[in-house]
C-alpha cells in the first residue's frame, strides 16, 4: 500500500494551484449548465427516455473520441490541445444560452448542444489529466487527482443547488449564460501557463500508429485491462443516480428544480469530504477492498432512493453515493497513471475513460428506458442489483496495487553504429536475439519468455516468435518485426525500469560466455536479378 502525500499541500505548487481554482469556476458553470439542461428536458417533454438522454449526450462523445483525443495528448503540445477544447466549449455554449434566450430549442437540438458540449470535455480531458504528471511528481499524482476530484464535487455541492436557484428564477438561458462566462477563466489560465516540456528526439507518431500503439499498449497490460473493466461496470451502474435523479425528485419526491439542486449538491457535498480521505484511505486499505466498499455503498444508495419519500432521506443517500463515486472514479484514474509510463499515458486515460464513459452513456439510456416502462424506483433497484454483482466481480478481477512499479523510462539503449545508411523510414527492420539455454532451464526460459513477449508486443513489435535449433537445441533465436528504423528506436526506448527484471532473469538463463547476440536486419524482398546486381533475396545484416 503506497505512502500517500498530504493532499493539501499540494496548493503550495504555484501552477497547480492556478489550474485548480480556473477548472473549479469552469465546472461550476459546468454543473449550473447541466441543471439548466436536465431541467429545461423536463419542460419540453414528459419522455422520461428523453430526460435520462441529456447525461447520456454529454457522455457518449467521451466514449467515441476519447481515443482520438488520447494520441493528441501524447503528440501534440497538451496545453495548446486545452485551450482549443476550452475555446470550442465557450463557443457552442453561447450559442446554446442564444437559443435558449429566443425559445427556438427543441428536445432533440437541446441534445445536439449538450452532444457538442461533450465533444470538448472529451477533448479536453485526456490532456488535462495528463498533465498532472507534468505539474507535480509521481509521488504527488494521487493527491493531484484527489484535488481534480474535490474541486469538481465542491462545486457539486453548491453547483447544482445554484443552478436550480439560477433555473428556477431566470429560466434555463441563465443558465447557460452562466456557463457561457465560466470558461473565461481556465482559457485565460492555460493561456499564460508555460509549460516545460523536453524537446522530442524522435519524429511524431503518426495518426494511425499512434491509435494503434495505445490500443496494443492497453491490450497487453493486464493490470490496464482489469481497472478498465471495473470502471465500466461502475459507470454503467453508478449512472443510474444522475440520469435518473430529475426523475426521482419530480415523481418521488413531487419537487421542483430547486430541490433537484439541492439534492444534487448533497452529492456533491460527500463527494468533497470523500476526497479528503482519499489519501488515508489508499495509505491504509489494498484498492481492491477500497472498491468493494464503493461499490456496495453506491447500491445502498440507489435502493435507498428507491424507497424513499423525504428530502432528508434522499439527501443522506446522495451524500453516501457521493463519497463513493469520486472514491472509486479517482481510485481508477491514480491507478490508471501510475501504471502507465509516460509516453502513452494520455492515450491509456482515453481508453479508460472510454470504457467509464462508455458505460455511463449505456446505463443512462438503459436506466432510463427501465424507468419509462417500470417507474424511476424499479430502476434504481436494478442499477443497486448490478452495483452489487460489480463488487463480487473483484473476486475474480481484483484491481491491483500497482504503485510500486516504476515505470520511467530504462534509457538502457544506446542507438548502434551502422554500416548501411539508413534512412528513418528504411524498413521492415528484423530482430533476431540468440540465447545459449541448458537444458534443465528451459521452463524456466519458456516462462521469462512469455513474459517477453508481452512486453515486445506490447511496446510496437511485430511477427514475435521463438525458434530452437534442431542441430543444436541449447541455441534459441528470439525474433520480431518493426516497420521502420525509427519504430525501432522508439520501441527500445519505451522499456522501462520495471521491464528490467525480464531482461535480467534472462541474463541469468543464458549461458553463453557473452551476452545474447543481436542481429538488426533490414528486409530486401525478391526480385528478377541481372549479372552485375548482387543477390538481394538475403537480407542485409547489421550485427553487434
Amino acid at each position: 500500500m503506497p505512502q500517500s502525500t498530504s493532499t493539501l499541500t499540494l496548493f503550495k505548487n504555484q501552477t497547480f494551484r492556478m489550474l485548480w481554482i480556473a477548472a473549479l469556476a469552469s465546472n461550476f458553470g459546468g454543473l449550473v449548465q447541466a441543471v439548466g439542461a436536465a431541467w429545461m428536458m423536463t419542460s419540453l417533454t414528459q419522455s422520461q427516455s428523453m430526460v435520462a438522454l441529456v447525461q447520456s449526450s454529454v457522455t457518449l462523445p467521451i466514449m467515441i473520441f476519447s481515443l482520438l483525443a488520447g494520441v493528441f495528448a501524447d503528440n501534440f503540445d497538451r496545453r495548446k490541445v486545452m485551450l482549443i477544447a476550452q475555446s470550442f466549449m465557450l463557443l457552442v455554449s453561447i450559442m446554446l444560452a442564444i437559443m435558449a434566450f429566443k425559445g427556438l430549442l427543441s428536445p432533440w437540438l437541446l441534445l445536439g448542444f449538450t452532444f457538442l458540449i461533450g465533444c470538448g470535455t472529451a477533448l479536453h480531458n485526456p490532456s488535462w489529466q495528463a498533465s498532472m504528471g507534468d505539474i507535480v511528481s509521481r509521488d504527488e499524482l494521487s493527491a493531484a487527482v484527489s484535488l481534480n476530484s474535490m474541486g469538481f464535487n465542491l462545486m457539486r455541492s453548491v453547483g447544482p443547488a445554484a443552478g436550480g436557484a439560477i433555473v428556477a428564477i431566470a429560466g434555463a438561458a441563465a443558465a447557460f449564460t452562466v456557463n457561457a462566462f465560466s470558461y473565461v477563466g481556465i482559457i485565460a489560465a492555460l493561456w499564460f501557463w508555460r509549460p516545460s516540456t523536453p524537446r522530442p528526439r524522435l519524429p511524431r507518431e503518426r495518426m494511425g500508429r499512434a491509435f494503434s500503439a495505445g490500443v496494443r499498449y492497453v491490450a497487453m497490460s493486464p493490470n490496464l485491462m482489469k481497472v478498465i473493466f471495473r470502471g465500466s461496470l461502475f459507470g454503467l451502474s453508478a449512472i443510474a443516480v444522475l440520469a435518473l435523479l430529475p426523475l426521482v425528485v419530480r415523481d418521488l419526491l413531487q419537487g421542483g428544480a430547486f430541490v433537484y439542486g439541492v439534492l444534487l449538491g448533497c452529492f456533491g457535498m460527500g463527494a468533497v469530504c470523500a476526497a479528503l480521505l482519499n489519501a488515508r484511505l489508499r495509505a491504509n486499505f489494498h484498492n481492491e477492498r477500497i472498491t468493494q466498499a464503493a461499490f456496495l455503498a453506491f447500491a445502498i444508495s440507489c435502493i435507498t432512493l428507491a424507497l424513499s419519500r423525504h428530502y432528508l432521506f434522499s439527501g443522506a443517500a446522495l451524500l453516501l453515493a457521493g463519497a463513493s463515486w469520486v472514491i472509486a472514479l479517482s481510485l481508477f484514474n491514480v491507478t490508471i497513471q501510475l501504471s502507465t509510463p509516460r509516453w502513452v499515458v494520455g492515450r491509456a486515460l482515453a481508453l479508460y475513460q472510454t470504457g467509464v464513459f462508455g458505460g455511463m452513456a449505456a446505463g443512462s439510456w438503459a436506466w432510463g428506458a427501465i424507468a419509462e416502462n417500470f417507474g424511476a424506483d424499479h430502476a434504481m433497484i436494478a442499477a443497486a442489483v448490478l452495483l452489487i454483482v460489480g463488487a463480487l466481480a473483484g473476486q475474480r478481477v481484483p484491481l491491483p496495487d500497482s504503485a510500486d512499479f516504476d515505470l520511467s523510462p530504462l534509457n538502457a539503449f544506446t542507438e548502434p553504429y551502422l554500416r548501411l545508411d539508413l534512412k528513418q523510414r528504411s524498413g521492415p527492420i528484423m530482430i533476431m536475439i540468440d540465447y545459449e539455454i541448458a537444458q534443465e532451464d528451459v521452463t524456466q526460459f519458456l516462462a521469462a519468455m512469455s513474459e517477453r513477449r508481452r512486453i515486445r508486443i506490447r511496446d510496437g513489435a511485430q511477427q514475435w516468435t521463438l525458434l530452437r535449433d534442431l542441430e543444436n537445441p541449447d541455441f534459441w533465436t528470439e525474433t520480431y518485426h518493426v516497420p521502420t528504423w525509427v519504430e525501432y528506436v522508439r520501441h527500445q526506448e519505451r522499456r522501462t525500469q520495471a521491464d528490467a527484471a525480464s531482461n535480467e532473469r534472462l541474463l541469468k538463463l543464458h549461458r553463453g560466455q557473452e551476452r545474447p547476440k543481436v542481429h538488426r536486419m533490414i528486409e530486401r524482398q525478391a526480385i528478377s536479378l541481372r549479372d552485375d546486381t548482387p543477390p538481394k533475396s538475403e537480407a542485409d545484416r547489421v550485427c553487434d
